[in-house]
């Protein structure tokens, strides 16, 4: 399995906790199946960065411990939304405005201290608007798993453990082309519109909303 990680470091060596704590699954190193994503991401801030490719061996992935939130027979998108809130920095009137709905979600925490590898969507940037929306009642649940299971917020590997990041061989680090200038933007911008559409639509009871699942949990019409 090829993976690629983007950065404007050059003689990039992957190790644990080399990430800010507030990324979407803790720090560690983040990656993606995609080359043009990790492209994207190298050049985010209007600089040609560099693409890192990495292989390891699914046998050996495979013995890893992997918690992959993708895995939507296995797991709920309420997981997700749970353990982002965990890592993410959210501003104090936001905690405060939604103190039930979070105390809520910590029923579906998982901790992914236990694992070498989380598998999951990214929330960088503005995704992190569609969980913030669905927390404070304002998108609903059925409109923020259409995104989910669409994919639109793309899927990154999160290497936790010393043991998971020793198994990466690096193939190759090559200078981002010139197309790559731009698209991160174009990306953040695309979730936006997607994000306003989303939310100026009407409310309609046929839609489920936070507090409606709350309600329905307590034994609540």
């Amino acid at each position: 399995m090829n993976l690629y990680h983007g950065s404007k470091i050059s003689n990039l060596k992957p190790v644990e906790n080399g990430s800010g704590v507030f990324n979407d699954y803790g720090s560690g190193f983040y990656l993606s199946l995609n080359k043009d994503a990790a492209g994207s991401w190298a050049c985010k801030h209007d600089e040609l960065g560099f693409i890192y490719k990495y292989f390891i061996s699914n046998r050996y992935f495979q013995r890893l411990k992997i918690l992959d939130l993708t895995n939507k027979e296995k797991y709920s998108v309420l997981n997700w939304i749970a353990i982002l809130v965990h890592f993410k920095k959210i501003d104090e009137s936001f905690l405060k405005e939604n103190e039930e709905a979070l105390k809520w979600l910590e029923k579906y925490f998982i901790d992914v201290s236990n694992y070498d590898v989380v598998i999951g969507f990214r929330a960088d940037d503005s995704y992190f608007d569609f969980p913030k929306a669905f927390i404070s009642n304002n998108l609903a649940f059925e409109d923020l798993e259409y995104v989910y299971k669409l994919g639109d917020l793309g899927v990154q590997f999160f290497f936790r453990s010393k043991r998971a990041i020793n198994l990466l061989k690096e193939v190759e680090c090559t200078h981002c082309d010139n197309k790559y200038l731009g698209t991160h933007v174009k990306v953040v911008n695309d979730a936006t519109r997607e994000y306003k559409k989303l939310i100026h639509e009407p409310k309609v009871s046929s839609k489920t909303y936070i507090f409606d699942i709350i309600r329905k949990e307590n034994g609540n019409n």
